[in-house]
Order: structure tokens, then C-alpha cells, then sequence
């Protein structure tokens, strides 16, 4: 299990097949919702993927929104999720938001993963609330000084 932070084009393409594969295929997320105007290598986005036995099955993203780290389009295939890559995704976004000089990072969970995000030291700060179809919640984390 490793990551890499995403540098080429042709990884980028990976990450948005595993994303296409995830949230339009298996959950019905619209496509046009999927993609938006940061899934670019010189945006406002760094992008990773995750491997386990040197295949590309996870992804995730962060961004900068009003000061926090925002991770987004965290996603792992669906034979792959239960190895430990969700973790090894969370890990790798909130290492690049230290780097950025970033305290505080959020998400938008689905609310069948909040236990998952708990487990990783994120709380609960919203009622349930519907993306894409989806019910979600708001989540943050304090990180911790390198």
C-alpha cells in the first residue's frame, strides 16, 4: 500500500476513472456533478492515488476553502475497502494540508462512513444533510503541529 501525489496527466485520468467507477457507476452520482472546475494538475486541488499491490484503487483530493483543508472525492474501489486505504487517503490529504501550514481540515462525509471518519479523530458538526442524493454530514479535525 503506498500514495503519490499526482503529477501527470495520465494519473489524473486514473483518479477520475476510479472516481467515475465509485460515485457515478456504483452510487448514481450525476457526471456532471462528479467533475467540476479544480480537477485540473494547476488548480486549486492536490490530487493523490493510493495503490495496493501496484494498482491504482483510491483517490482523494484536498483544496483550500476559507482557511481549512477540504478533502474531497475520497473514493477506494470496491474490492479494495478493506484493506486499511481509506486510512492510508486520509493519512496523505492531511500530511499536504500540514505542509500547506493548515490546523484544520473538513469533509463532507456520507453518513455510512462517520464511524470510519471518527475513528480518524473527526467530529461530527452538522445535522444530516442530502449531496448528490446522498445523505451527508460535516465533519472536522484538528491537526496536530509536525
Amino acid at each position: 500500500m503506498e500514495s503519490i501525489r499526482i503529477t501527470a496527466d495520465e494519473d489524473l485520468k486514473t483518479a477520475f476513472s476510479i472516481r467515475k467507477e465509485v460515485f457515478v457507476e456504483e452510487q448514481g452520482v450525476p457526471l456532471e456533478d462528479e467533475f467540476d472546475e479544480f480537477d485540473t494538475l494547476s488548480g486549486q486541488c492536490k490530487h493523490i492515488l493510493v495503490y495496493y499491490n501496484q494498482q491504482p484503487v483510491g483517490t482523494g483530493r484536498i483544496r483550500t476553502l476559507n482557511g481549512l483543508g477540504k478533502l474531497e472525492r475520497i473514493c477506494i474501489l470496491e474490492p479494495y475497502r478493506k484493506f486499511g486505504l481509506g486510512k492510508v487517503i486520509i493519512n496523505a490529504l492531511e500530511e499536504i494540508a500540514k505542509e500547506m501550514g493548515l490546523s484544520q481540515v473538513k469533509l463532507h462525509g456520507q453518513t455510512q462512513a462517520e464511524g470510519f471518519y471518527e475513528k480518524l479523530g473527526y467530529r461530527t458538526s452538522s445535522d444530516p444533510f442530502m449531496e448528490d442524493g446522498i445523505p451527508h454530514i460535516l465533519m472536522v479535525k484538528e491537526l496536530s503541529a509536525k
